[in-house]
């Protein structure tokens, strides 16, 4: 190991890690142009004829648009295919949570949109911390993406005329977003969740409904299985394939409050990442510039209201603090600070997520902000009661379009708007804030989408490859039915095609018998916490302590404070925690607690990425770290590359490798949206 940080003592930097040896993606065919290599790399994979594939065994963990579509391709494809997923049915996954839209560079408008121009408002937009080649392959598939989802069946927004419709998002100029009014999200699923229940028919794909995975099989360094429990009846069981798919979404719900279903959990890939899985950027975070505010100290979640809201609502707060109080009907244009527009005038309320969510927090904090005002922590650790909201406004929309036709875009987004808050959103301001939305790390790909262990790919919001330090609106659908549909299916040719030379797994390793044994004495361990303190009452501390030292705004002290009490939060668990009930039934104390153990580990991970990385890009907004006018200012000399962490072991440092993000097709510059 090496270590680079002069300041490092015992091997260790900043005490905290050591540094290992550098990283590189060997998969990407870079003897020719960008715009080639992808089908160079389908060229050059190897092939499985159509009778081996019926010998071939994959198991896909998660059934959203990634784990979905995936499943059902390779089912297509013949192979033998088992999917496991924690919800009663697999069109429940929380893909059907994203309302606003899908990216597609089809140029449908004429306004100058182009696979190349999607690839670079992708990179830009991620605040060029993502590889290239991931990049611009996702840009070239998207377009494919719409005509499969179209043969399905999806109800795609059309124009008068009968052609597919398009509207903007953030972060770009052009209108490359497909939608189904606010629930693009639950019919894409629907046409995926039709293509895998046909595959289940077809009999090439099993399902596994109401089941977790909690531990990986890795055998001789390959991937070679799971361990899932039955969430029912509490069976332990080992299920061993050829290869394996995480596609299992993201991380978000660490921060206990975010727009994540409850459900929605870290432990599948934090399972893999302890038997040797690199974790990507894990202190990526998105936080979503248009939520609906929290409301008070004992709320569960927090409600995402669509991104394309902000395609005719304009945000403002007043411009004095004296009227934040009042009805903002009564408060007169003159004395509404427009402050997107006003600060962004080339992209105005259409910046991208991280800027919008930044300027929020800062309009807020000048004391600005509207709504009921809620109790925080400074960054000194003090109590205090903040404002935190500002207004998201249609009366301008309204007047030009009229109601029936801003209804007919975002109705059923307003009718949810009333429901939760009791406003009429066409009469009065919506009231949004910041919340915790998407995570961009996680476990580190290949251009193959194969993680450093043989065997293992990980898809979706579980991979790092795509989004760098910041997401672009309505480029998850797209990253997560092209990595399903149209890119697995023809990168793990290549490496099933070698299992048919080294033949199934023998059951009777001992690698298989002590991934299960591990997982049977984790959950004695837990169920013999009689303590006074709920599982939810934890996960809630962890909550505060991620949102108040890693959320918006990191600092370097803030992030050793936070470090400090994660482990101790955690000794408090082993001490006081209660887990209720028993282990061999339908259990959620059990399920909660299993999961926040990896929170517990994966928060500790992420301030330490978070503290390592002096500088602010994206949705990482080091404090230290900003220019004049308050915006990330980044460090090419210094960070230009991707932080794939290795666990270290229990109660070890982890290890940092790091892969050196090369741009040749795209400038590297400060991003600019004003």
């Amino acid at each position: 190991m090496t270590t680079a940080d002069p300041a490092a003592t015992d091997g260790l930097v900043d005490g905290l890690y050591r540094e290992g040896d550098k990283i590189a993606d060997t998969k990407a065919p870079h003897d020719v142009p960008i715009d080639r290599r992808w089908e160079q790399r389908k060229f050059e994979a190897a092939l499985v004829n159509p009778a081996n594939r019926r010998k071939l065994d994959v198991i896909v963990v998660g059934s959203g648009l990634a784990g979905g579509a995936a499943a059902a391709s390779l089912g297509e494809q013949g192979y033998n295919v088992k999917v496991f997923f924690y919800q009663d049915s697999a069109r429940r996954a929380h893909s059907i949570a994203a309302q606003g839209g899908i990216n597609a560079a089809k140029n449908y408008r004429n306004d100058g949109d182009s696979t190349y121009r999607l690839f670079y408002d992708t990179v830009k937009g991620g605040d060029y911390r993502a590889r290239e080649d991931n990049v611009y392959r996702l840009a070239e598939v998207s377009a494919n993406i719409i005509d499969q989802c179209v043969a399905q069946g999806v109800p795609f927004a059309r124009e008068y005329g009968g052609l597919l419709d398009n509207r903007s998002f953030g972060g770009v100029q052009v209108s490359r977003t497909f939608y189904a009014r606010g629930q693009t999200g639950q019919q894409l699923l629907i046409g995926a969740y039709q293509a895998l229940e046909r595959q289940v028919h077809a009999g090439t794909v099993t399902e596994f409904r109401r089941h977790e995975m909690v531990e990986l099989i890795v055998v001789d360094g390959r991937a070679r299985g799971i361990v899932s429990r039955d969430m029912v009846t509490g069976a332990i069981d080992t299920h061993l394939a050829d290869a394996v798919v995480l596609a299992s979404g993201g991380y978000g719900n660490v921060f206990f409050l975010s727009t994540n279903a409850m459900g929605c959990n870290a432990t599948a890939i934090w399972r893999a990442h302890r038997k040797g899985a690199y974790f990507a950027n894990p202190c990526y975070t998105q936080i979503h510039p248009t939520c609906i505010p929290q409301s008070g100290d004992f709320q569960s979640k927090l409600t995402l209201m669509s991104e394309s809201l902000r395609n005719d609502g304009r945000i403002w707060v007043p411009k004095r603090a004296e009227d934040c109080d009042k009805d903002p009907r009564d408060i007169p244009e003159e004395d509404r600070d427009y402050y997107l527009e006003r600060i962004y005038p080339a992209f105005g309320n259409l910046v991208p997520r991280d800027i919008a969510s930044r300027q929020a927090k800062n309009m807020c904090d000048e004391g600005r902000g509207v709504g009921p005002a809620i109790k925080e922590r400074d960054p000194a650790g003090n109590e205090r009661m903040m404002r935190r909201g500002v207004y998201l406004d249609f009366s301008e929309a309204i007047g030009r379009l009229g109601r029936d036709a801003v209804s007919a875009r975002y109705g059923n987004l307003f009718e949810m708007y009333q429901r939760i808050t009791g406003d009429d959103p066409y009469e009065v301001p919506m009231r949004i804030y910041p919340a915790v939305h998407y995570t961009m790390g996680g476990l580190w790909v290949d251009y193959d989408l194969e993680s450093n262990i043989p065997g293992l790919y990980v898809a979706g919001e579980a991979n790092f490859s795509d989004h760098g330090a910041n997401r672009l609106g309505a480029s998850a659908l797209m990253q997560g039915l092209a990595d399903g549909y149209f890119v697995l299916p023809d990168t793990m040719n290549d490496y099933l095609a070698d299992m048919l030379r080294l033949g199934k797994v023998d059951p009777g390793a001992p690698e298989i018998a002590q991934a299960r044994r591990d997982v049977e004495e984790r959950i004695a361990r837990l169920m013999a916490l009689r303590g006074s303190r709920s599982v939810d009452d934890f996960h809630m501390a962890l909550g505060r302590i991620m949102w108040e030292y890693c959320g918006m705004e990191r600092r370097e002290e803030g992030l050793r404070t936070a470090i400090r009490q994660i482990r101790e939060l955690k000794k408090e668990f082993w001490r006081d925690a209660r887990v209720t009930g028993q282990a061999d039934e339908l259990n959620q104390a059990l399920e909660k607690a299993g999961r926040l153990l990896d929170f517990f580990e994966l928060a500790e991970l992420m301030c330490i990425d978070a503290l390592h990385r002096r500088e602010s890009c994206g949705g990482h907004f080091r404090a230290e770290s900003q220019t004049p006018e308050g915006e990330a200012m980044r460090h090419d000399d210094e960070f230009l590359y991707v932080a794939a962490w290795e666990w270290g072991g229990d109660d070890q440092p982890p290890v940092l490798h790091k892969e050196d993000l090369i741009y040749k097709d795209i400038e590297l510059k400060q991003r600019s949206y004003k």
